[in-house]
């Protein structure tokens, strides 16, 4: 089976599709950037993209052209088997006039749409292939029964350098997650370090003064009271480190919940945590890439600390709204307030640098209104996905 030259009409989608996939980190977005985009590419009706597991079957697979209920209906994720098969195991292209007269063709779920004209390659990284991608029923022109138009070389040809560079942005959206586990880590490692410092620190005080209190209590009881006033506050300091903790290194659930419910939720966690009431609101917000609403929600979760543990705010209110393609994301507090020029000249930067820099790497813009005695409000904006 021979690959023809891709023709200048090709070229232009090639390089589209192949700017919609770097837009991508994570690896679920990569996948149907990329099932998406050779669909859309070869003017078919289906395509899949499997990544295989090591037990015979697949740990992701992606498809695009079949509804939520269609997919539903089907059933569990197909195993490595027959084409599928043939094309994870020997790595070589497979173009097929008709699927179902191929003697691997094992059939297929009831609900599974029929097809005939098949074309699959595999995603390779060197000699280690990452999954299989796959297009059916090349769309046409004339009814199939006044003209055969199943995929030609040219396609392949097109597929073959589509599935080259998936497997640079699949490598890469791999190595990315794995750099934020490891991230994860480390900021979970920094966070039990601070609470153990913080809270032992405020424990052996709280100890050293109870113990002053008792000594007090009897030759000088206004002194002791006083000393008892002190255990109260510092018992109340351990339990607002104990509550921050707990709240930053709760996981967050925006695979399960999405980025609405995660905001309510942690909203709800902080107005009963806290004196200060905490609103949140949302309306209109669609689906982002999941960078994006990681890099809300960790901007959100930031502009919060630094309002509840330093501004002394009555309130807090937190809005996320559809702006454009994108959303808005608006932390809004009645406290203390700062200079932010000052700040800086100080070096005293309170997450800002953080904030932007995750901003700026979703493509998105921060931008901060503060002043003293004035409050703070944060906003950040990001675009919608590709």
């Amino acid at each position: 089976m021979t690959t023809g030259p891709v023709p200048p009409s090709g070229l232009a989608a090639v390089s589209e599709a192949l700017l919609a996939m770097s837009r991508h980190l994570e690896v679920r977005d990569v996948l149907k950037t990329i099932v998406v985009s050779a669909r859309d590419l070869l003017d078919a009706e289906y395509a899949a993209l499997g990544v295989p597991d090591d037990h015979g079957g697949f740990a992701q697979f992606v498809v695009a052209g079949v509804s939520d209920e269609q997919w539903k209906a089907i059933g569990p994720l197909p195993r490595q088997h027959g084409i599928l098969a043939a094309m994870l195991r020997d790595a070589t292209p497979q173009r097929l006039a008709d699927v179902r007269a191929d003697p691997r063709f094992e059939g297929w779920p009831e609900a599974h749409p029929d097809m005939s004209d098949f074309l699959g390659l595999p995603v390779a990284d060197g000699d280690e292939v990452l999954g299989a991608i796959f297009l059916a029923n090349k769309r046409c022109p004339l009814p199939r029964t006044e003209r055969d138009c199943g995929f030609t070389a040219e396609d392949e040809a097109l597929l073959s350098i589509l599935a080259q560079h998936a497997a640079i942005a699949l490598t890469n959206a791999r190595l990315y997650e794995r750099s934020r586990e490891l991230t994860i880590a480390g900021e979970r490692a920094r966070l039990a370090h601070e609470l153990h410092d913080a809270v032992s620190q405020k424990l052996f005080s709280l100890r050293l003064t109870a113990q002053a209190a008792a000594a007090l209590l009897r030759r000088d009881p206004d002194r002791a009271r006083e000393e008892l006033q002190q255990v109260a506050a510092l018992a109340a300091e351990a339990a607002e480190e104990l509550r921050a903790a707990v709240v930053e290194l709760r996981p967050a659930a925006l695979d399960e919940d999405g980025l609405v419910a995660t905001l309510r939720a942690q909203a709800r966690v902080l107005d009963r945590a806290h004196s200060a009431r905490v609103v949140f609101r949302s309306s209109g917000v669609r689906a982002l890439p999941a960078a994006q609403e990681e890099a809300l929600l960790r901007v959100a979760q930031e502009a919060l600390h630094n309002a509840l543990r330093h501004a002394g705010p009555t309130r807090v209110d937190i809005t996320l709204d559809r702006h454009g393609q994108g959303a808005l994301l608006r932390v809004a507090d009645d406290g203390t307030g700062f200079d932010p020029t000052a700040v800086r000249r100080a070096g005293r930067h309170l997450g800002l640098v953080s904030m932007r820099d995750r901003a700026n790497g979703v493509g998105g813009g921060l931008t901060v209104e503060s002043a003293p005695g004035k409050g703070t409000v944060i906003e950040m904006e990001v675009p919608g996905g590709a």
